[in-house]
């Protein structure tokens, strides 16, 4: 069930048996050559929707601009400052508490939020508590990050060995060749692709990776794949979910 295709009395009906949602987080950023801008987002969004479906569990809109500031000397890449990501994230929550929901499960498909929506979380507690709201201890908030799953990190060294990489890697580009097949990009790529270089920031990462790519060969991937990679992440989020809003208040 998403969120924006119910009515409110929907919603309402929902609340009487359930307090929690499924919030799908990406980015906006370059992919590489071949990868989608959207590639985050769309992998996250692709997952929560198949994990709601799993639980019968609203799915809220997307997040889809992330913290990708190191990526940001690549054009077309939409970044939110960690101050601003936090902020947007406080607001986004307290509405949906307001109106009774206390079980936050975000589903991640960029790594560059991880530290972000975690500080975001630690913010929003001290918020809840700060204005004195009824329940707010009642209140919990999870990250899971679709690609460190166990099984979906097997299967991307089982396919790609060392390249998957760890940016513009064949699993989150087979994924969207999955969901979009329309929209599969080609380009060359050179067979030499840089890897292990710290991220001081934005110039620093599109010196230290020209091309975009972190030691990977999305070239490898493909829409098969990319079925695989969903079903298990679905597979495994579903029981993540599950073990998440039976946690007792």
């Amino acid at each position: 069930m998403q969120l924006h295709l119910l009515t409110w009395q929907e919603v309402e009906k929902y609340l009487t048996h359930s307090n929690g949602i499924i919030i799908p987080i990406g980015s906006t950023e370059q992919h590489g050559p071949t990868g989608l801008i959207g590639t985050d987002a769309i992998c996250a969004e692709k997952i929560a929707q198949g994990v709601g479906e799993n639980t019968e569990a609203i799915v809220a809109p997307t997040i889809n601009v992330g913290m990708a500031l190191h990526h940001t000397a690549f054009p077309g890449t939409i970044s939110l400052r960690p101050t601003t990501l936090i902020l947007y994230i406080q607001d986004y929550l307290t509405s949906l508490f307001k109106a009774g929901f206390k079980k936050f499960f975000f589903i991640n498909g960029h790594g560059g939020n991880i530290a972000t929506v975690k500080a975001s979380f630690s913010q929003f507690y001290d918020h809840l508590d700060s204005m004195n709201f009824a329940d707010s201890e009642q209140v919990k908030c999870k990250i899971a990050n679709w690609f460190m799953g166990r099984e979906v990190y097997q299967l991307a060294k089982k396919l790609y060995g060392d390249e998957e990489g760890s940016h513009a890697t064949p699993s989150e580009v087979a994924l969207t060749q999955f969901v979009y097949p329309e929209s599969i990009k080609n380009a060359p790529l050179e067979k030499s692709v840089t890897t292990g270089h710290p991220i001081y920031g934005a110039k620093n990462f599109r010196e230290c990776y020209p091309d975009g790519r972190m030691g990977s060969n999305p070239a490898l991937a493909t829409p098969e794949h990319g079925k695989q990679f969903y079903e298990l992440a679905v597979k495994e989020l579903t029981a993540s979910y599950q073990d998440f809003i039976s946690i007792n208040n």
